[in-house]
């Protein structure tokens, strides 16, 4: 039986993209507040017994809530399966202890949702030190890779482009771009002193040569504006950012395209002025295995 999509009001054209791909009904969810914050989300009886419910979770305090209180609601109206859809998946970053009385947030919200749902898709989670979502979600999981939506968004190369990864942690990804362009990869080293200080270095060669600058996730822009100065330095012809997670403000977007981007897309994990590339075949397809297979 086909399954139903189902959203919240803020993410209907995502969703609604996600629901056609699969060929499936998309069920809005309605959300109440009462006069003291608290959320009552209530959902429609699902028309099968599998439920897609697509949530981005950026800005994920009020949404990571009402999510896992829609969660128990289809339970309790006859969902036998529930498959969260959330191409931004919050809180890994924080995959370790770095200082004396943080918290572990990964290993507190990943359960936490595991709970909620018998699998997830996202993509491209900020993993760094996590080498499998699934392990900690404690239910099945599929982390997809966003390289071909967003490159298909990107202006067309003449000759293939140098493709520049701000950080260790990008290479394997960065790397994979370059084989799906055709060039060549190189990594940038970036040491992280606070949220917005970042300082990135690294010996390059880009003159008279297409410069694409690729991240996984962009909020203060800070990183991409000093990769993008140091290609413009190193000679670059043409500078192409491309970035999966888009969660950066208006003055920071404009800082980059000062600094010298002449295009910048991401992908529509995260509603934002640059999305370019739907994401919603790539879900699509994951979906489909997650219900078919064993």
């Amino acid at each position: 039986m086909t399954p139903t999509v189902a959203c919240f009001d803020d993410e209907t054209e995502p969703a609604g993209r996600l629901a056609l791909a699969l060929g499936a009904p998309l069920a809005p969810v309605r959300l109440h507040r009462f006069p003291d914050g608290e959320s009552l989300p209530v959902v429609a009886t699902p028309a099968s017994g599998t439920v897609i419910v697509y949530r981005s979770l950026d800005h994920p305090n009020a949404k990571l809530i009402e999510l896992l209180l829609a969660a128990d609601a289809w339970r309790r109206a006859g969902a036998g399966r529930l498959i969260l859809v959330a191409p931004y998946f919050c809180y890994l970053r924080q995959d370790a202890v770095f200082a004396p009385g943080e918290p572990l947030s990964r290993d507190v919200i990943a359960p936490l949702v595991g709970a909620g749902f018998d699998a997830v898709v996202t993509v491209q989670g900020h993993l760094h030190r996590t080498h499998d979502l699934g392990a900690v979600l404690g239910k099945p999981a599929r982390n997809l890779w966003a390289v071909d939506p967003l490159a298909d968004a990107l202006p067309v190369y003449a000759s293939p482009p140098l493709v520049v990864g701000p950080d260790a942690e990008s290479a394997p990804w960065s790397e994979a771009w370059a084989r799906r362009l055709g060039g060549e990869a190189v990594t940038l080293t970036k040491v992280r002193t606070g949220d917005r200080r970042v300082a990135i270095s690294g010996d390059i060669s880009a003159a008279g040569r297409p410069v694409l600058i690729v991240d996984d996730v962009a909020s203060s822009g800070e990183t991409l504006r000093q990769a993008i100065d140091l290609t413009r330095t190193a000679g670059a012809a043409t500078i192409d950012v491309a970035i999966v997670h888009a969660l950066l403000g208006p003055r920071a977007l404009r800082r980059l395209r000062d600094a010298g981007a002449r295009s910048i897309v991401s992908t529509d994990s995260v509603r934002h002025p640059t999305n370019a590339a739907h994401l919603a075949p790539l879900l699509a397809q994951a979906v489909t295995d997650l219900i078919e297979g064993p």
